[in-house]
């Protein structure tokens, strides 16, 4: 099922209620701690040191049994293959077009169409072996919610353009296997605090992942742009634009996607 906020697309709804972990700040007096290691104190509460203002500090995070359903779907989420022979991708493909480009009818699921958007073929399902159909979610998610951004982003509009444009929609397929990668939800233990930090985001928001996802893609896109950068250099614009998820989800006072600087750019 395809998740998109606030979508009339026959998909729940975000309910306004939620069960944030608990978090405990506190001062780490041990001078020999590793910044950023989890230490587990107990079943199910994850510890982890990390460093700011010089001082060392902790937050441990208690995951809830509404954080851990979370958890779980969102993990279900990653592994689902895009399918398509089944009727939901299908229907999912043709939102997005319909998301995309309102209006301009799409003459099939294989089609010349597609490239408009910047898939590499006429047959957009061959892009997403690399993410899996969340990828398409998290497409769908950013142009239903934030329909303006996507669209600047997908034609320029209002904007600067380089002498090279990355393919789109085949950059958000690839932006979304890069935080899959950064979050390593799929370890068995917290190893990095972007992790912990994102589970907290989870606690606030079910739409954490596609949020973030939202995010990176503006953040993507604004260095493309600042780099003048061409198709050699995509993927250090994408270590770069993680680089710069991790600074923000590390800054103080961030316990939201929406708390991060850039979440700004997205309108």
């Amino acid at each position: 099922m395809v998740r998109t906020r606030g979508s009339s697309l026959a998909i729940p709804t975000l309910s306004s209620s939620s069960s944030s972990s608990p978090i405990l700040r506190c001062t780490h007096v041990s001078e020999d701690a590793t910044c950023g290691t989890p230490t587990w104190i107990g079943k199910g509460l994850t510890c982890v040191c990390f460093k700011r203002k010089g001082n060392y500090e902790r937050i441990c995070i208690s995951l809830t049994h509404l954080q851990e359903e979370r958890l779980t779907r969102l993990k279900h989420r990653m592994k689902v293959y895009f399918d398509a022979s089944r009727p939901d991708h299908q229907e999912a493909l043709r939102a997005l077009w319909s998301a995309t480009f309102p209006g301009q009818e799409l003459r099939g699921l294989i089609s010349d169409q597609w490239k408009e958007m910047g898939w590499q073929g006429r047959d957009p399902s061959t892009d997403f072996r690399g993410a899996g159909f969340i990828s398409l979610e998290n497409l769908l998610f950013f142009a239903k919610t934030f329909s303006t951004s996507f669209q600047r982003l997908l034609g320029k509009q209002g904007g600067k353009g380089a002498a090279w444009e990355y393919p789109f929609a085949v950059a958000g397929v690839n932006i979304t296997f890069m935080i899959m990668q950064m979050l390593d939800l799929d370890a068995s233990k917290p190893r990095t605090f972007v992790r912990a930090v994102f589970l907290q985001m989870l606690s606030e928001d079910e739409w954490a992942f596609d949020l973030l996802y939202c995010v990176a893609f503006v953040v993507m896109d604004k260095q493309w742009l600042e780099k003048n950068a061409t198709y050699m250099e995509f993927n250090d614009v994408l270590k770069s634009t993680r680089v710069q998820l991790e600074k923000e989800l590390l800054m103080e006072d961030v316990l939201r996607v929406e708390d991060m600087p850039s979440y700004g750019l997205l309108c």
